[in-house]
């Protein structure tokens, strides 16, 4: 019977892949109105439509329900993203993919924001357990370095149910990865493509490693030895004789790691895919699945960066800088995955693997008008590599029985970061008269201020996260299912960030003094550390970094119950209590240096809570239901919020620095929502919904000198209340005419969320920050102001035509969101970011080479050359913080299945 129920699947998959309403267009009449078997032949199907999903606490469709599409069958708010959904969208990674639901919006970094809030408010899941971050500036993985090849779903839950972690505050985004597979297949893809403004124009690279291309580093980044020495002896740099501090200044500097050079013209993108699966029967109602895919993506992106600073009301520019970037992004993945269904039994093991590198060279120039008598010219420039991975293994056991259903889940994770050789070189021209050197650009090696500083950097970041849990579903009755379940979570992570900057200075040799210095740092940088300037110059070493190592840990234990319950046939109840007990750590090691390094606040979170949910369905009529929601739920601090080390974000280009004294935010939720769905992808939802948040974590702004440092406090309390529309519509264009239209349907997807928040601060609040625990809070917040990266308004729009017999499609993407505040500027203006309009195109058809079967996808994205505005505003004034145009992308892949 298993055997049977997966041909029959796998027959009713290969006709629906395109579009999740391609079944019902198929029992469409011509003209567009649902045949009268439409409905019942839906209901028939219901088991083999369900997408592959898999979370704690069993399924999210109550089956005694009469609903056959999952997310109006759900007793929760949710979206699922099939494959085929994702397929539509023409997105490689899970994050673009995810743009398109209602609500959710895409920021920098593969962070996807739910509803206007942060990424701290949403949580990512997979296979229903957590993932560690290797970013340290996210909670979760940043969803970008998902590649879409190897999801099978991903859901999109907006209300909490208490089988879910009580970090809920704006969703939870759960992906699962493909286990079994329908039938046994094989494809290999390959692309190409680029952009307007990067390919086969002028970039910047630095020669690195022979391996670079390929996302790693054959050790020509490895600690140099001097440096490890030093680092492994526990001693201050400060405490080294000249000779050490010369002998590791001159391994800092190394001349493949630290030159820029020029690309005339740059390469297109590259990227191949191979995937294989294979199902095998092993009894009459035991199957064995096996999937493997293994790809890697490189991607050239050229930006030309504005930034500025000014006074405080921004009338005149102090600073200002443009910055060329080219950067090198190499994604390598590969997933393992088993699968074994007896019977009604499922154990799912997978093995994923995701390496994320990054290759950045940039060159800045800029004027600071401060400095000297006519301000000073700067010309800086930096190579570095980012190297992000992760390594997850799980373990799922889904076992059914009669009216008794058993979840088991662990697993262990482990992520790294490492940014080895992070070199800054600075040249200043100081336009001094009368100095041989004014009219010069000069890499001034010395400890005076107002000079560039040139800077070497080494940060390493490893996590591990080791989890678990049990959830037991009984049903007591057919209407009533009861659930309790336990979850255990232990992370622990260690954070160091070590930064040195030499100096120069005279002394050695007669002749040589400090006023030759400035000669030195007329050469490359590779070239100003040499054995010459070792031989007649004095070279220390000076450690910018006063906390360089942090350790940090999460223990979680929680419990919950939940109950399903029909109490007639038109109303269902979910409704449960979650009980979570935390402790965070985050504290300097002190192990590191012989003597014990002061200064630094230590952390210490202990607390737990009793977060209860409820969501309550009335189905109205046999098209209209209505869903209310309540719920309370929690935000903790993010480690790296926490920890007081500086760091570097290539991609917002900007500084940021922890705060220890944050504490966790909690939520109230609540939500009304009215559903309408007429048949096939036909669908209209309305929902309305509110927060209160005590206790808010804003990022806000410390210095607007130089590169922006941002930190972020605690606001005392905020509210957040909105709306969202959800529209889908199909309709049957095989009356058209012609052979072409004749399978043909159009698929019109739209929403929209209207979002508005306020800070509230009163008088006497307080937000405590390093050096001030006694912070007034309105120094730092105004009163009234919208949460940080919420947006007025988000909209998406998809329209496009496809075929029910084969591949075949066509579909225009629109996404628009509006401004939305990044950072609070405290004394400043608040820091904006205007993501605006956005117009992509996709298309899919398959082909035929002789008898292999292909596919070939084109794409076009960011149509209109929509940039990137980050900037300060105040009475018509305005300076640019990270403005950047944004070409126009295109694509084209061929997949082959064999």
């Amino acid at each position: 019977m298993l055997k049977r129920a997966r041909v029959a699947a796998w027959l009713l998959l290969t006709t629906s892949l395109t579009v999740p309403g391609a079944l019902s267009a198929q029992t469409t009449a011509a003209g567009g109105e649902p045949a009268a078997g439409a409905e019942g032949a839906e209901e028939a199907d219901d088991e083999f439509r369900q997408p592959d999903i898999s979370i704690p606490g069993g399924g999210i469709v109550v089956t005694g329900r009469r609903n056959r599409n999952v997310e109006r069958a759900s007793t929760q708010v949710l979206s699922v993203l099939t494959e085929a959904d994702i397929a539509r969208t023409g997105e490689s990674d899970i994050a673009g993919a995810l743009s398109r639901v209602s609500g959710l919006s895409l920021v920098s970094g593969g962070r996807v924001f739910v509803r206007g809030l942060g990424d701290r408010y949403s949580l990512a899941m997979l296979n229903g357990l957590p993932l560690p971050s290797p970013e340290p500036l996210s909670r979760v993985v940043p969803l970008d370095i998902f590649p879409t090849n190897v999801v099978s779903s991903s859901l999109v839950q907006k209300t909490f149910s208490a089988n879910f972690p009580g970090e809920f505050g704006g969703g939870v985004i759960n992906l699962t990865t493909k286990a079994i597979p329908l039938k046994n297949f094989l494809d290999v893809s390959v692309g190409t493509g680029g952009d307007t403004l990067t390919t086969f124009q002028n970039g910047l690279t630095y020669f690195g490693s022979n391996w670079d291309s390929f996302g790693f580093d054959n050790g020509n980044r490895n600690v140099p030895s001097n440096l490890a020495a030093f680092i492994a002896s526990g001693q201050r740099i400060s405490d080294l004789s000249l000779a050490e501090q010369g002998a590791i200044a001159g391994q800092l500097l190394p001349t493949n790691l630290v030159t820029l050079q020029r690309v005339p013209e740059q390469r297109p993108n590259l990227s191949g895919t191979i995937t294989g699966g294979v199902s095998v029967d092993l009894s009459g109602s035991t199957t064995l699945g096996i999937i493997a895919t293994a790809s890697i993506r490189n991607k050239l992106r050229n930006r030309t960066v504005r930034n500025q600073t000014g006074n405080s009301d921004l009338t005149e520019i102090l600073e200002d800088f443009t910055t060329f970037i080219t950067d090198e992004n190499i994604l390598v993945d590969g997933l393992l995955g088993f699968g074994l269904d007896i019977g009604e039994h499922t154990i799912r093991w997978t093995n994923l693997y995701i390496r994320d590198s990054l290759k950045t060279a940039r060159l800045a120039e800029g004027t600071n008008i401060v400095f000297g008598a006519s301000g000073f010219n700067f010309q800086n420039q930096q190579t570095a590599w980012f190297e992000r991975q992760l390594i997850d293994t799980q373990l799922v056991t889904e076992l059914k029985f009669d009216k008794l259903r058993v979840d088991l889940r662990g697993g262990y994770a482990r992520t790294d970061r490492e940014a080895p050789f992070n070199a800054n070189v600075s040249y200043t021209r100081t336009n001094a008269p009368g100095n041989p050197f004014g009219d010069k650009f000069v890499a001034y090696f010395s400890q005076v201020s107002d000079v560039g500083i040139s800077s070497v950097a080494f940060d390493d970041l490893k996590e591990e996260l080791l989890f678990g849990g049990i959830d037991l579903s009984y049903d007591v009755t057919p209407n009533l299912t009861a659930t309790i379940g336990y979850a255990y979570s232990d992370t622990e992570r260690r954070s160091s960030s070590r930064e040195f900057r030499p100096i120069i200075s005279g002394g050695k040799v007669e002749g040589l003094d400090t006023d030759v210095v400035p000669a030195l740092g007329l050469r490359r940088p590779g070239d100003i550390i040499n054995g010459a300037t070792l031989a007649g110059f004095n070279v220390v070493v000076t450690e910018a970094t006063p906390f360089p190592v942090f350790d940090a840990a999460l223990q979680i234990n929680a419990a919950y119950g939940m109950v399903r319950w029909l109490p007639s046939d038109r109303i269902t109840v979910d409704a449960g209590v979650r009980f979570e007990d935390a402790k965070q750590l985050v504290a300097l090691d002190q192990s590191i240096f012989q003597i014990p390094i002061e200064g630094s606040v230590p952390t210490n979170l202990a607390e737990n809570y009793f977060l209860p949910g409820a969501t309550i369905t009335f189905e109205a009529t046999d098209k209209l239901q209505v869903r209310l929601a309540a719920s309370k739920t929690i935000a903790r601090p993010q480690f790296r919020e926490l920890v007081e080390q500086t760091y570097f974000d290539p991609e917002s280009n900007r500084r940021f620095r922890g705060n220890p004294f944050l504490v966790d935010s909690q939520l109230l939720n609540f939500e009304a929502r009215g559903e309408y769905y007429w048949g096939g992808a036909r669908k209209l939802t309305v929902a309305g919904f509110f927060k209160q948040i005590d206790n808010p974590i804003e990022a806000f702004l410390i210095s607007n000198s130089g590169t922006p440092l941002t930190s972020f406090a605690n606001a005392p309390s905020a509210n957040l209340y909105g709306a969202e529309v959800d529209f889908g519509y199909n309709f049957d264009i095989s009356n058209w005419g012609g052979n072409f239209f004749g399978t043909k349907q159009v698929l019109i997807l739209a929403n929209y969320t209207f979002t508005k928040s306020r800070l509230d601060v009163g008088p006497g609040d307080i937000a405590p920050v390093p050096g001030n625990t006694n912070q007034a809070a309105d120094q730092i917040f105004d009163k009234g102001v919208p949460l940080v990266g919420q947006s007025d308004h988000i909209a998406n729009l998809s329209i496009g035509i496809e075929d029910t017999d084969k591949v075949q499609q066509a579909t225009f993407l629109v996404n628009y969101a509006s401004k939305r505040v990044t950072a609070r500027g405290g004394p400043l203006p608040d820091v904006v970011e205007d993501p605006g309009l956005t117009v992509d195109f996709v298309a899919r058809s398959e082909l035929k080479l002789g008898s292999r079967p292909l596919e070939l996808s084109f794409e076009v994205r960011n149509i209109f050359g929509r940039g990137n505005f980050e900037f300060q505003e105040f009475q018509g004034n305005r300076i640019e913080l990270n403005t950047f145009r944004v070409g126009t992308a295109f694509s084209l892949g061929l997949k082959a299945s064999f």
